[in-house]
């Protein structure tokens, strides 16, 4: 019996011993199991505490959305409000100075150069005032600058347009400046505006950095008859490319072109019935001068300018204005136009007319003939023979060189005449003018 008792004691002792290892590792495993559940705790409060922080940064925005919303209907509000007054004043405008059918319409065309734009009304009104009834003055902004808007609204003679378009201007190609697709579209809803909308005959373009000569209006009034008899006269032009103080001299003299010069021009409703509905995204001046467009039609410009352009701020022309824009003439003597006979510009006078004018030229020829032209008294020609010699002998006189669409600035028929020393002119002649014109080359 006392055997039995001792047996079984020592199986005791195992069993005690194993009853520990299994109630300490009970106890570990509780212990790595609450750890976890307290990490799974602590994660789900961080995650609890970030959705919330995202919820409300998401009600945060939803608030910021509405704002706008309600701000983008206000802007609306008010531009429709705007848009209502600046009609009511169109109107109340037209019927204050139109009492009569008017020569042309003058539109300024603005954007964001407020400084200038009051230099240019201030240079129109002083020749437009007295004339007012034949030429209502407009200006028309692009966009919403205020200062542009409230110097034009400033001055009561001029009747305010404003030109707001939202649309989103895509280039045709990488790089190109959304400026010139801006551009065109503001001159072709203004001139549907003042042709279309107050029904003018007539309108005359101007830019916001150009000032005007002294019988810039006589001018026109004289060339409206040209433009109603002649349809073979696209427009016409106050400027001259190669109007710089030592190329010109006879403020009386006007030329037929082959290319558009632009810089204060004056179209009729019937050719801008042609053009509206064709008119390009952009660089609508270098679309004018080509001959898908032109037709064969030709513009008249002065030998001395009646415009003159000032703007070399706010713009891209850097040196080119110090070189070509700077010392353009502008006429200041008086030339009565009403008792001018125009009638050598009509097409079926002026290639006689011009001819002879280029027949009495004496001819120059050989590599030196800007030397040779410098030695001959009276009026010279030089025959050139392409584009790169043209180029070569226009870069030695220091008139432009430029082409479009294959015909030199400010040419007729290939042929570009300046001054040169005063009175003398120089005609730079193309290989085919000539036969053209008619007359043999001496």
């Amino acid at each position: 019996m006392p055997k039995f008792s001792c047996d079984f004691r020592c199986l005791l002792i195992p069993a005690a011993l194993a009853f520990i290892y299994i109630q300490m590792r009970l106890f570990a495993t509780q212990s790595e199991y609450a750890d976890r559940l307290a990490a799974a705790v602590e994660s789900e409060n961080h995650c609890t505490s970030q959705l919330r922080l995202l919820i409300d940064q998401i009600s945060m925005q939803q608030g910021r959305i509405v704002a706008l919303e309600e701000e983008k209907k206000r802007q609306g509000e008010e531009c429709r409000q705007l848009k209502a007054v600046i009609e009511d004043l169109e109107r109340k405008g037209l019927q204050r100075v139109v009492d009569k059918v008017p020569v042309a319409a003058v539109v300024i065309m603005a954007c964001n150069r407020a400084d200038y734009l009051e230099r240019t009304i201030k240079s129109v009104l002083k020749y437009q005032s007295s004339i007012a009834s034949k030429y209502p003055l407009f200006v028309s902004q692009d966009g919403s600058n205020p200062d542009v808007r409230s110097k034009a609204m400033s001055y009561d003679q001029v009747i305010y347009m404003q030109h707001l378009n939202s649309e989103l201007v895509h280039t045709e190609r990488p790089g190109e400046l959304i400026a010139y697709y801006k551009i065109a579209r503001h001159y072709k809803w203004a001139l549907d505006q003042l042709f279309y909308k107050h029904n003018f005959n007539r309108v005359i373009i101007l830019e916001d950095d150009m000032e005007i000569a002294p019988d810039f209006f006589d001018y026109f009034e004289a060339a409206a008859a040209l433009l109603d008899k002649d349809k073979s006269i696209m427009a016409v032009s106050s400027w001259n490319d190669n109007g710089q103080k030592q190329f010109v001299y006879d403020p009386y003299t006007l030329y037929r072109s082959d290319f558009f010069p632009g810089l204060g021009w004056m179209l009729t409703k019937s050719t801008w019935d042609e053009l509206s509905p064709k008119w390009p995204k952009a660089y609508w001046d270098d679309w004018l001068r080509l001959e898908e467009n032109r037709k064969g039609r030709q513009f008249v410009r002065p030998e001395v300018c009646r415009t003159y352009n000032f703007g070399e701020h706010g713009s891209s022309l850097g040196q080119f204005f110090k070189q070509y824009l700077e010392n353009i003439k502008l006429n200041d003597a008086q030339v009565d136009w009403k008792t001018m006979n125009l009638s050598y510009l009509m097409e079926y006078n002026y290639p006689k007319y011009f001819a002879n004018i280029l027949r009495n030229a004496k001819a120059v020829h050989g590599n030196d003939a800007v030397l040779k032209a410098y030695n001959t008294e009276g009026d010279v020609h030089i025959q050139y023979k392409d584009q790169s010699d043209f180029e070569r002998i226009a870069r030695q006189f220091g008139i432009f060189e430029e082409w479009k669409d294959g015909v030199p600035r400010t040419a007729y028929k290939g042929i570009v005449v300046f001054r040169y020393q005063t009175q003398r002119r120089i005609f730079l002649v193309g290989p085919d003018s000539l036969r053209q014109l008619g007359v043999d080359d001496a």
